[in-house]
């Protein structure tokens, strides 16, 4: 009796301090994602408050937070639209993957901690945070921008490789051997392929039967069908949260929007507890030794972003402006690098990884929608002072060349030209 009421009492708390932390960010208008992983260092281990009771229930809490943002990105976009971008926007995922993940691996490396590290480090530098960024696109009022299309091309190939990343990365934590990861493998793009296929061609049966005019019943089966598809693909060792998102790409229409409606909330709530959950499993005095790395590697991909950003926009024809909006707006990392570090850590790999990762997720996490405002304007003044120095160097080179030419002495007093107050006053008169 004791235990529950403690149990009650300390997770009350948390959920209670998750609200005012949101509601904070709310007001200070940026992402309550470092909150939330700030009131997880401090409730954990080493932190201002360790929990004892609920920190059972808040991993099991944690872990269908993990489910629920997978569902619910995989409802914003349909299995026709996964495959066009595929097929328009291919080369943009590639240099992505290819300037983004190529950092985090060579600094896991530096740091010694071995390939399987090396491969986690790189998804958790590659994956921009779509929720914060889409968050960004609509304080900024840039949905309907020209380059948003393009941004949101290279979210969906993200988020689409997740279904081929982790199971891979899943498998390297099991220490799966080479025949175990290829099956493994094999089996995640087998389903992967088979519920595009479904999805392309059954997609409206598929949200027929799901459908309900009761949101109640429609949230049941919703997540209920989740769940169950989720644990499958977890028994199958290919990852939950791929089951999930698999599941939100096979609904389309008013199931999906219907569905997003009635799950945001859970979604919200769950996913806060997933990043308290991986802060409790960080402790504070570890994150000083990896801050150095952490930010080194923040500024090394932030730049890595912009300039994915700015080429892909620029492979679509976008104009400089929209160039470079695109590349900061690219910048925040969040929920989905804490989603492969967690995985990490809970195989527990390399005691430094987590807290490296929680350090750079809360450094990109702030500066990415600084980045999303300021790129574009401050590249567009350094571009006009540069512009102005060039134009100014004529005429200083103009000016050398007249006083050489008097022998460096005063040039003469020019002949006062006529102004134009001059010419309107010499009409006036006549």
């Amino acid at each position: 009796m004791h235990s529950s009421a403690v149990f009650l009492i300390e997770f009350g708390a948390v959920i209670l301090g998750l609200g005012l932390l949101g509601r904070l960010a709310g007001r200070l208008q940026f992402s309550p994602i470092p909150l939330y992983l700030l009131a997880g260092l401090a409730f954990g281990k080493g932190g201002l408050l360790p929990l004892g009771a609920s920190e059972e229930f808040v991993a099991i809490g944690a872990e269908i937070g993990v489910i629920l943002l997978l569902l619910m990105l995989g409802l914003e976009y349909t299995a026709s639209d996964l495959v066009s971008n595929l097929k328009t926007q291919y080369p943009a995922g590639l240099v992505d993957a290819a300037l983004n993940a190529l950092p985090g691996a060579v600094m896991a490396l530096l740091l010694g901690w071995g390939p399987v590290a090396a491969v986690v480090l790189a998804g958790v530098t590659w994956i921009s945070s779509s929720g914060v960024i889409a968050k960004v696109l609509r304080d900024l009022g840039r949905l309907g921008n020209r380059e948003t299309p393009v941004i949101l091309s290279i979210l969906v190939l993200e988020d689409l490789a997740m279904a081929v990343y982790l199971p891979i990365v899943t498998a390297l934590l099991a220490g799966a051997g080479l025949a175990a990861g290829s099956a493994t493998l094999a089996v995640a793009l087998g389903v992967a392929g088979l519920v595009l296929f479904l999805a392309v061609r059954y997609g409206r049966v598929i949200s027929r039967f799901v459908s309900s005019d009761d949101p109640e019943k429609l949230l049941l089966v919703v997540l209920g069908l989740t769940l169950l598809v989720a644990g499958i693909a977890q028994q199958l060792q290919v990852s939950a949260a791929v089951g999930a998102f698999l599941v939100g790409i096979a609904l389309s229409g008013e199931v999906a929007e219907g569905a997003h409606n009635l799950l945001s909330p859970l979604r919200d709530l769950f996913a806060a507890v997933f990043f308290v959950f991986f802060g409790l499993n960080t402790d504070p005095a570890s994150i000083p030794p990896v801050l150095l790395p952490a930010l080194l590697l923040a500024v090394v991909t932030a730049g890595t972003k912009i300039a994915t950003g700015y080429w892909a926009a620029w492979r679509a024809g976008i104009p400089s402006r929209g160039r470079w909006r695109a590349g900061g707006t690219l910048v925040a990392r969040g929920e989905f690098s804490i989603v492969i570090a967690g995985l990490a850590v809970t195989a527990g790999i390399e005691p430094s990884l987590g807290p490296l990762a929680t350090a750079y997720v809360l450094i990109l996490v702030v500066l990415g929608p600084l980045t999303a405002r300021g790129t574009e304007p401050l590249v567009s003044r350094l571009t006009a002072r540069r512009t102005k120095r060039r134009a100014e160097r004529p005429v200083r080179a103009e000016r050398a060349e007249r006083t050489e030419g008097d022998g460096g002495a005063a040039p003469a007093a020019e002949e006062p030209r006529e102004t134009v107050a001059d010419e309107y006053d010499t009409l006036g008169r006549s």
